[in-house]
């Protein structure tokens, strides 16, 4: 059959010998030459994360791309490198820390948006050992930490730039042992950094986060440090200014009851 055009058509309908098939061909053709409107993929969403939060929030970031659609780029770190990268200018929609410190850092500079900060979960602080080790522990005031560690080095964040190594500085301080260790640490870029010298064997004791030690076949916890040791373990969330659409969707799923329950999944603990 000749293609038709619409002049074709036309005249077609005019013709005594017009057919409805010869309509029907010629709407079918005019159909195939229209584009297809296709709907524009939703542009991902960038988060800049405390590395402790790797598995969790990459669960949580699956599951709302899952709902909506939206893709979430997720970029782990020492919380205190991240927010110096947001502070520096790098792009990203939000960011999620492991302490409120390095949070108000940002929100000091402005760089939060108005209202969208929250706090997300809490935390345990535990010592870890490699999984074969037989070192066992009662942590309270004076406990024999540097005996423990032999001719070893206590793994634990850089307190400078790691909330976790932060919270460990505290904790042992109020316990009375941080002189008796502080010239024998394997500091570390971040919390699993830490936690991957002791799997490997490269520190006989560390210092992580309970959700850290529960995602690490390769090490077993020892202790958990009492809570009044150090500061409360808090992750907080917050919307940064110039963020894309779907940031203020995402921030208010990852309080919502899927997303807690991904993070409790994980180890990390409600706030009440």
């Amino acid at each position: 059959m000749p293609s038709l055009c619409p002049h074709h058509i036309a005249a077609a309908m005019m013709s005594r010998h017009f057919t409805r098939r010869a309509l029907y061909a010629g709407l079918a053709v005019l159909t195939a030459a229209m584009p297809l409107a296709v709907p524009a993929q939703r542009q991902p969403l960038t988060v800049f994360a405390a590395a402790s939060l790797a598995d969790a929030l990459s669960a949580v970031g699956r599951a709302y791309t899952a709902r909506t659609g939206q893709p979430v780029r997720l970029a782990f770190a020492a919380s205190g490198t991240a927010a110096r990268q947001v502070q520096a200018g790098a792009r990203a929609d939000l960011f999620v820390s492991a302490d409120r410190e390095w949070m108000d850092v940002l929100d000091k500079a402005g760089r939060l948006m108005p209202g969208a900060r929250r706090d997300l979960v809490g935390g345990r602080l535990v010592l870890v050992a490699p999984v074969a080790s037989r070192t066992r522990m009662v942590i309270r005031p004076g406990f024999p930490l540097a005996a423990s560690l032999g001719q070893g080095r206590l793994a634990i964040g850089e307190p400078a730039a790691v909330p976790a190594g932060r919270y460990a500085q505290q904790a042992l301080s109020r316990l009375g042992v941080w002189n008796s260790v502080a010239g024998r640490l394997a500091p570390a870029p971040d919390v699993r950094a830490a936690l991957a010298y002791v799997a490997r064997g490269e520190a006989p004791l560390g210092i992580v986060y309970e959700s850290d030690a529960a995602a690490e076949r390769g090490v077993r916890i020892v202790g958990v440090f009492p809570a009044a040791s150090h500061a409360p373990i808090v992750y907080p969330a917050a919307v940064l200014k110039g963020a894309g659409s779907g940031s203020t969707a995402f921030y208010r799923f990852l309080g919502g009851a899927e997303a807690q329950a991904i993070f409790r999944r994980y180890r990390f603990r409600p706030l009440r």
